[in-house]
């Protein structure tokens, strides 16, 4: 947040008040459903194309869900955006990951430099990069391509006490929905969500432990790379927490037991960029955790979403088996910051080009089966 004066306003590192979720905002989303009915003639216009029926597989797939979103047989991908969210979380402190808290302000400081994989993937791909800090702990002031959205100085360690208020979490979620409006009244179709915070996928785990069916022990992976004896210490760790803050079946509360204001402002985004009739492409782990809140809010968030790839977190599988949906890719991927989401948008364009550009068989004057 700014101060007035250009520079960020210090904010408390960390609020211990319980959340309530009595006292969420009850905030109400408008997401279009899809319209069904254009599904038929933008089949058969798939069906006419110079291929056998179902030969192009997922990207056929892909094309109908392009158009449907639009609501046109010719979507585009005009304006694609990169968002990546970092947030700082207050359990990083008790070991829950193999880096250190400060990692993920430096890990910002690479992005805003140009240096990191997403930044590699995003010129590579014609993607606009902007990170946004939902709550880093750390004062980056005004730089290019950064928004500051900063809600404090990282979340509190969920293993003592519960993560943010409820307040914090709806002024969160809000945050991402204005963002992605945002982008969306700048003429982007189409926008890949990332993450950055040391000790997010701790978080990530508690999540999906709270909104599947999954126990925690099957979420909970190596995250940045822990040996044995760090895997072990983080399962305490969470269990721990479990013990303390329960598990929430209701996403809010869920969001603000164990959640980071990053995974928060990334399940704002997505349900703001599906009011906007926006393509969603969603990367891995911690990016699924927040659309699993996402989806419990608002379940049609999911007739958005593009699922990039399956990380090579254990978690993410149930997260995919939970929500009904199959990945594109499964490249061992579990480096975060959007790096998957990325590396799927030439498969989307694929899909959008074929639908508008390919021949059909009497425009090329095939012979169709009999």
């Amino acid at each position: 947040m700014d101060s007035g004066d250009g520079r960020p306003s210090r904010q408390p590192r960390c609020y211990h008040a319980p959340p309530d979720p009595a006292r969420h905002m009850q905030m109400k989303f408008s997401i279009p459903a899809l319209d069904e009915a254009l599904a038929s003639p933008v089949k058969q216009k798939i069906r006419q194309k110079t291929k056998p029926p179902g030969s192009l597989g997922m990207l056929e797939t892909l094309a109908l869900q392009a158009a449907l979103v639009q609501q046109t047989d010719t979507p585009t991908l005009d304006r694609p955006q990169m968002l990546v969210f970092a947030g700082d979380h207050g359990a990083a402190a008790a070991g829950i990951s193999a880096y250190p808290q400060e990692v993920t302000w430096q890990m910002v400081a690479n992005f805003l430099a140009g240096g990191a994989a997403i930044n590699v993937f995003a010129r590579r791909f014609g993607l606009a990069l902007t990170v946004v800090d939902a709550g880093v702990a750390h004062d980056f002031g005004a730089a290019p391509g950064l928004v500051g959205a900063k809600l404090a100085h990282g979340t509190a360690n969920f293993i003592e006490t519960p993560a943010m208020t409820g307040a914090q979490c709806d002024a969160a979620i809000a945050q991402g929905r204005a963002i992605a409006h945002g982008v969306a009244a700048r003429g982007c179709r189409v926008i890949g969500l990332g993450e950055m915070g040391i000790g997010n996928t701790a978080s990530a785990s508690l999540l999906t432990h709270c909104l599947t069916d999954a126990p925690l022990a099957e979420v909970t992976g190596r995250g940045t790379g822990l040996d044995d004896s760090g895997l072990a210490r983080k399962c305490a760790l969470l269990e721990r927490a479990a013990a303390r803050g329960g598990r929430p079946r209701q996403p809010l509360a869920a969001l603000a037991e164990y959640g980071g204001f990053e995974i928060a402002m990334l399940a704002g985004a997505m349900l703001g960029a599906a009011e906007k009739r926006v393509l969603i492409l969603v990367d891995g782990f911690i990016v699924t955790a927040a659309l699993l809140v996402a989806h419990a809010i608002e379940p049609a968030v999911r007739d958005y979403c593009v699922f990039s790839h399956c990380s090579a977190e254990p978690g993410h599988v149930r997260q995919l088996d939970h929500l009904g949906v199959r990945p594109l890719l499964r490249l061992d991927l579990r480096l975060g910051e959007g790096t998957g989401a990325a590396l799927a948008l030439p498969l989307l364009q694929a899909a959008v080009d074929f639908l508008n550009d390919m021949a059909s068989f009497e425009q090329a004057r095939v012979s169709e089966s009999d």
